[in-house]
């Protein structure tokens, strides 16, 4: 007898205990809550011959950008690749299987016609959504879940990821009052719901709501960040907040009581510890010790060369540690990407091999250079994804380098051009008073 999961498709090779371990596991991926690999690990020991079980091990080993998570997941999709499998698992096992190979677009892709196909399918919307966030594709962070919105409806398990999926790309597309809207319906379906949490928290760091953000996440944190593998983020959202309002003391206190402080070396986790320390350190924030040890996490990972926004992340431990043979790691790491014939070889042409010398370059005093770098690649930088917020780094780098070179022009044009966009701002007020 073939079983059918919860959205109503066939699934090959599943007996009843590993389905319902599937399904919870795929419950879990869509909240970003607990541990999906313990669960979808019980799911294969009770149906090895499941490719769903398969695929979905792959996806939780791609969506991490763990260097060697690259590995296990050519092996699931190649394993689900020789199972029985209907129509939809064996696109499933074939978008995995390219984007293992470092073709993200291309996957990305196969996943749209999936969804096309399937609509009701959640783990290829979830799959497709962080494969166009990784490759930068906002537009697709948006449409990929608009255009099968009208087959879903809150009688349909995963209904809440898919309005936090779209509050997402409703947000990068820049329609916040949507993101917002979206985003707390998905968490009042589901309250644990990390993403949904998530778009919200951007929504507000793009206009500006700071003590709005501040009020979302701060008496929420238990439910949010409960058993969540985003949760380092959302502390970081939470950060982003109080550094704006120059609370420095309560950054610092985050910080080590939740994204650095706890020694996680989850690359996620790690790129916001680098992310929160390297906006300190333009604003000259004495951050102790904490840049050392964060170089001493992101050490291992210094010549993965897998992802070129990690590159960046990486080097800015590097840089602000004072590190230099671990600097030049990063930088031979990413010529040897530059050889590759993947997606990760535009990624770090386009941007990371330049943003990883220009921040190299700040941290000699070479300031002039840093600006001609950053100034190259800041339009384009989408390209090599990560969010809005995230890619703000590169203009706060940008316009600080721009001060300390001495470009007053610039540095005058830069400010007046970020007032337009905050201007409560007393770091941008600062800046057009330096120019001034």
């Amino acid at each position: 007898m073939t079983m059918t999961d919860r959205a109503g498709y066939p699934v090959s090779g599943a007996n009843g205990e590993g389905l319902a371990a599937f399904e919870q596991a795929a419950h879990e991926l869509r909240c970003l809550v607990d541990d999906p690999l313990a669960t979808i690990d019980r799911a294969l020991a009770a149906s090895p011959a499941m490719p769903m079980a398969h695929v979905l091990k792959a996806w939780l080993h791609l969506l991490g950008t763990e260097p060697g998570g690259v590995a296990v997941a050519r092996e699931c999709a190649a394993s689900a690749q020789a199972l029985a499998a209907t129509d939809r698992e064996r696109r499933h096992a074939d978008a995995a299987a390219q984007v293992a190979a470092g073709r993200w677009r291309d996957g990305g892709r196969a996943l749209e016609d999936l969804s096309a196909a399937y609509p009701l399918d959640a783990l290829a919307l979830q799959a497709g959504h962080q494969v166009d966030f990784f490759s930068g594709d906002s537009r697709m962070l948006r449409d990929r879940i608009a255009r099968v919105l009208p087959a879903w409806g809150a009688s349909v398990p995963g209904y809440h990821a898919v309005l936090g999926m779209h509050a997402f790309g409703l947000e990068e597309t820049g329609d916040y009052a949507g993101a917002e809207r979206q985003g707390r319906l998905a968490v009042e379906l589901e309250p644990r719901d990390s993403w949904g949490w998530h778009a919200v928290a951007h929504a507000h760091e793009m206009q500006q709501a700071l003590r709005e953000g501040i009020a979302w996440l701060e008496p929420n944190a238990a439910t949010w960040s409960r058993g969540s593998f985003l949760a380092v983020h959302n502390w970081w959202h939470l950060a982003l907040y109080h550094l704006e309002l120059e609370h420095i003391d309560e950054v610092l206190r985050l910080y080590d009581r939740a994204i650095g402080g706890p020694g996680s070396t989850v690359v996620l986790d790690l790129v916001d510890q680098s992310a929160l320390l390297w906006r300190l350190h333009l604003r000259s924030v004495d951050v102790g010790a904490r840049w050392t040890a964060l170089a001493g996490r992101w050490a291992p990972l210094a010549a993965a060369g897998n992802y070129a926004f990690n590159d960046v992340h990486a080097m800015m431990a590097f840089v602000g540690a004072g590190v230099e043979p671990a600097q030049a790691e990063v930088l031979d790491a990413q010529r040897a990407a530059l050889a590759r014939d993947d997606d990760n070889a535009g990624f770090t042409r386009e941007v990371g091999r330049p943003a990883a010398l220009a921040l190299q370059a700040f941290g000699d005093g070479r300031f002039g250079e840093a600006v001609a770098l950053l100034r190259a690649i800041r339009s384009g930088a989408h390209r090599f994804g990560g969010s809005h917020a995230q890619r703000d780094v590169i203009d706060l780098t940008l316009i600080e380098a721009a001060r300390r070179a001495g470009e007053r022009s610039l540095l005058w044009a830069l400010g007046n051009e970020r007032a337009a966009r905050r201007p409560r701002s007393p770091l941008v007020r600062r800046y057009l008073q330096a120019a001034a």
